[in-house]
């Protein structure tokens, strides 16, 4: 297969969205855990509030945004990935 068929097989066209989408996910899970780490635990630790015994900025970062992140993905391959197969028709291949 040559970079001519590559960019009109709807498996890449596909597959490339999806990386995108996949990308897209980890840009939004580190924002949310910089955005927790650094926003409340730049305090000193004398002022840390605590939440079931960890830290807020700990709790928000790790433990809530690994749910956060879950929820996503399972949205994410609900409804916007789809199946596509991996065999392809033999006719018009290059070998």
């Amino acid at each position: 297969m040559n970079k001519r068929d590559r960019k009109t097989d709807s498996r890449f066209i596909v597959a490339n969205r999806e990386a995108v989408i996949g990308v897209i996910l980890v840009i939004i899970n580190f924002i949310w855990w910089y955005g927790f780490a650094y926003g409340l635990g730049s305090n000193s630790v004398e002022n840390y509030s605590y939440i079931l015994g960890f830290p807020a900025w700990f709790f928000y970062s790790c433990i809530v945004g690994f749910f956060v992140m879950v929820i996503l993905v399972i949205i994410v391959v609900k409804f916007f990935l789809v199946e596509v197969p991996f065999d392809h028709d033999e006719e018009g291949m290059d070998e």
